[in-house]
Parts: C-alpha cells; sequence; structure tokens
C-alpha cells in the first residue's frame, strides 16, 4: 500500500506494485493520477508491504515512513519498466515485453521512495509475547 495526503491533509492509500532497487521503493503512474499532484505537494509517504505470499508467511509486515522523487527521465524508465515488467509478469518474457510497452507512454512517471524510518509487525512474535510474557 502506498500512501499519501491529500489537499486537505487526509491520508490516502493504493495498493500498488514496486519493485525495491539500491536501497529504494520503485512505482510508477500516469502524471494525471490525483497523487502525482500530491507527491508535487508534499513529498511525505508511507509503504506498508505485507508478507503475504512469500517466505515469511502471512503474519508479518513492514511500514515505512519515506520522501519521494519524482523522476522522467529516460534512463530511469529504460531500467525501471523492464524491472517492474519482470516481478508483475515473472516468467513470461512475451508478456513482460508488453507490460513494458504499455508503461512506456509519455504520460507516465516514476517515482522513488526513499525510506527514513521502518516500523516492523510480527504477528507470531506478538502472540508469543501474548501466551508467554516474560517474568
Amino acid at each position: 500500500m502506498f500512501c499519501w495526503a491529500t489537499r486537505d491533509h487526509w491520508p490516502i492509500g493504493m495498493i500498488m506494485s514496486y519493485i525495491w532497487r539500491d536501497g529504494r521503493f520503485w512505482l510508477t503512474a500516469a502524471r494525471q493520477r490525483k497523487r502525482i499532484q500530491a507527491l508535487e505537494r508534499d513529498d511525505r509517504v508511507a509503504l506498508s508491504v505485507s508478507s503475504v505470499g512469500t517466505s515469511l508467511g502471512p503474519a508479518r509486515g513492514i511500514t515505512v515512513k519515506g520522501r519521494c522523487v519524482i523522476r522522467d527521465d529516460r534512463p530511469t524508465k529504460d531500467w525501471f519498466y523492464p524491472a517492474l515488467s519482470a516481478a508483475v509478469v515473472p516468467g513470461d518474457a512475451r508478456g513482460q515485453e508488453a507490460f513494458g510497452a504499455m508503461l512506456d507512454s509519455p504520460n507516465r512517471v516514476i517515482f522513488e521512495v526513499e525510506p527514513l524510518k521502518w516500523f516492523t509487525f510480527d504477528a507470531i512474535k506478538m502472540m508469543q509475547d501474548s501466551l508467554f510474557p516474560k517474568a
């Protein structure tokens, strides 16, 4: 979940695909989306990532507070679109190529989120601590 603040300072979020590279989260959207205008006003964001579907199981997650930079330069697009396509359409070269071609449009921007603070959640640890409190 990618979260930002609206013009009237209300938090709002959207489930989005992302990749992790060079210590940053990378996402994309069309420039006309309201979230892009919001990010141009206020670069403070949050991301929440669930462990569902990973080797960690369904009971863990992280939330990150960070700062967002909007990018629309060609070198960033050249590495990002294939990387996101590989993550979203794994094991399907034709599907990746089609998805990458769809992404590569004049109105699309990429946003880079630098994590500043991490918050973790571990339901298994929480249950263990609740059932077996340390004396």
